[in-house]
């Protein structure tokens, strides 16, 4: 896409289908590796089952429906955040809090998990996650990443993240729902990606069904812009719809810990 731009100065980059494709080519490569390539203690990075805040009993996919899960998965998560890149610094930011919040979850894990004694156990509560601290690493320093690119991507940005700094964030968020077993709470945490997904998706399938526009434009953040809104004020009011979401998944999150062991 890059390439595209930058070289054959062609704006319109990879095609959609293009894009969809190398998306889903990257996801179920990853996929596979994660079900397929155990350690030397037998445990795969992701399992058969659909996550909450840890695996669901009685949600067995299997090992191919397990894959096809982690490429819609890191599919969706992927587009939701290119789909928001369209203001200065929004996806960044709202991707810094995102990261953050994985970062927190995997260290937990580490501190409450299943394949170390040498943490406490409390009411034998436990994480069956594999690498939760490299998880938590690699977070850490995704977040830490986007804290520097900020900096310069605010308004008025003076660098972008087009298409594959975008894409390749939303894998990232992704893979890290599925490593750490919370697939599903990925909803809340990423839910302002969540939103602007599900908002460009209604105005598609009114406008093909209807004619009709439920919004002025999409992705939602133009629809503010269309209203009258700043590009600031949009900004920094997304971040904190994206940073109460983020609260409230961490917050389910240890919910389920206290209710363990409280």
């Amino acid at each position: 896409d890059d390439f595209l731009k930058v070289r054959k100065r062609n704006s319109d980059g990879l095609s959609a289908k293009g894009k969809l494709l190398g998306q889903a080519i990257v996801s179920a490569g990853f996929g596979i590796a994660a079900l397929y390539v155990p350690s030397t203690n037998g445990q795969t990075v992701a399992s058969e089952h659909i996550s909450l805040i840890r695996d669901i009993s009685w949600l067995d996919v299997g090992k191919v429906g397990a894959v096809m899960v982690i490429v819609f998965v890191v599919t969706a998560m992927s587009n939701g955040v290119n789909l928001t890149d369209g203001l200065d610094g929004l996806a960044t930011g709202a991707s810094i809090l995102v990261l953050g919040a994985y970062a927190l979850i995997g260290f937990w894990q580490y501190r409450h998990w299943c394949a170390d004694d040498a943490y406490g156990r409390v009411n034998d509560y436990c994480y069956q996650v594999r690498d939760p601290l490299e998880v938590a690493i690699i977070a850490a320093a995704a977040a830490a990443a986007c804290v520097g690119f900020l900096w310069w991507n605010t308004s008025p940005a003076r660098i972008f993240m087009g298409d594959v700094g975008a894409l390749g964030l939303g894998g990232l968020i992704g893979g890290l729902a599925v490593v750490t077993r919370t697939t599903l709470l990925s909803i809340m945490i990423g839910g302002l990606f969540v939103i602007i997904t599900t908002t460009w998706v209604i105005q598609i399938v009114s406008f093909r069904t209807t004619g009709r526009r439920v919004f002025r434009m999409v992705p939602l953040h133009h629809h503010f812009e269309l209203a009258g809104w700043s590009e600031v004020n949009i900004v920094i009011r997304f971040w904190i719809v994206a940073g109460v979401c983020v609260a409230v998944g961490l917050g389910l999150f240890y919910s389920d810990f206290l209710a363990v062991v409280g």
